[in-house]
């Protein structure tokens, strides 16, 4: 064979091999998984985008001179985002369900997810917002059904006074369950509270809103209905006043916390209900009463991330580090920093602070 025959077909033969490469190679590589914690100033609003491009909000803030609806709409556009396909409604407290009325008229909502008709009078000014603003278009949810998000699997654990029923990660014994303390619900719409678990792969996020202390040892005593969580969103802004049962905090073994809290609400306030609490398994040893050290104590936390420094309790040892933190002060220029988190099928994911560009990298526990 000549040389000039030789160089064709070897030509030829890397041509072929190219095109095998580049027919296996994605024209678009698969997005990650995006969440976004928006600044509602102490209320909730948690904005999911789907590696197939489908979003989901977590609640909507407050009504306050329409700022959280704006927030949302302002952290949507700039994902890309042209309207909100689902919505969940936790309960119908006012920081959670207030900037809904002004959202609508910003962006278009397709879906709405949450709780039943059951209100209080206090409350009714909010469950009407919520109603007028999902007609026609409303899903109420029950422990163990499916948010239909593409790429993800949402599951309501709790909703409507009631508890998830079967384990979905596992379902073990909880040994912090041996005589665990009690405590009286905290009110209704912190018992019926909607709360969801994410699952991406081995990826977990947890968010059950303001559920109480006796509701969460339903989802964990005597078995762990949960698992082990990777990313979970502080109960009750960080303030954990009658949440954050050590039963549920040393179960679920979160890896890294975000905390949606205000300059001055949640994180900070003292949790007076825990006071009196004796634990029951270590006599001697009282329940960390100081929220931040109770989560910042856990065994296995890798990171602790807050939407505002407290200034009801500015202590250090009492706040997250400063690069973690997305707001910093209380005034009208407070510009809303956002914290961000993009999660790839691999297991590893990233943490983003708004404010400073600060970010870190873990990687999923296996």
């Amino acid at each position: 064979m000549n040389i000039h025959r030789m160089r064709m077909l070897a030509a030829t033969a890397l041509l072929a091999f190219a095109g095998v490469t580049a027919a296996a190679a994605p024209a678009n590589p698969p997005r990650n998984l995006e969440m976004i914690w928006i600044d509602t100033e102490g209320g909730a609003a948690t904005l999911i985008i789907t590696p197939a491009g489908e979003s989901m909000l977590i609640d909507t803030g407050y009504p306050d001179h329409d700022r959280d609806a704006t927030r949302i709409n302002e952290a949507a556009r700039a994902a890309g985002l042209t309207r909100i396909d689902h919505l969940m409604i936790s309960h119908y407290h006012r920081d959670h369900v207030g900037g809904l009325a002004a959202l609508t008229k910003l962006i278009p909502i397709g879906r709405f997810y949450g709780p039943n008709d059951k209100v209080e009078l206090a409350n009714r000014e909010w469950y009407e917002s919520y109603a007028a603003a999902s007609a026609g278009k409303r899903s109420i949810v029950q422990p163990g059904d499916r948010i239909p998000l593409k790429g993800v699997e949402v599951r309501v654990v709790s909703a409507n006074e009631k508890m998830l029923a079967t384990p979905l990660n596992g379902g073990r014994a909880n040994p912090l369950c041996d005589n665990p303390a009690d405590m009286s619900p905290a009110g209704f719409e912190n018992s019926r509270m909607v709360g969801v678990l994410l699952t991406f792969g081995k990826f977990t996020y947890l968010n059950l809103l303001d559920l109480d202390w006796h509701a969460e040892l339903q989802l964990v005593c005597p078995v762990n209905k949960l698992g082990h969580i990777t990313l979970y969103q502080a109960s009750r802004h960080g303030g954990l006043d009658g949440a954050g049962s050590p039963a549920l905090l040393g179960a679920i073994q979160p890896q890294v916390i975000v905390i949606s809290n205000g300059p001055k609400k949640g994180l900070g306030q003292p949790d007076k209900r825990i006071q009196p609490i004796v634990n029951m398994a270590k006599p001697a040893e009282p329940y960390e009463a100081n929220s931040y050290l109770r989560m910042a104590r856990l065994p296995p936390i890798e990171g602790i991330w807050q939407d505002h420094l407290s200034l009801l309790d500015k202590d250090p040892a009492h706040n997250t580090v400063e690069d973690m933190i997305a707001n910093l002060d209380d005034s009208a220029e407070c510009k809303g920093n956002v914290i961000k988190a993009s999660i790839s099928r691999d297991g590893r994911y990233t943490v983003t602070n708004g404010r400073n560009g600060y970010s870190k990298t873990y990687a999923v526990r296996k």
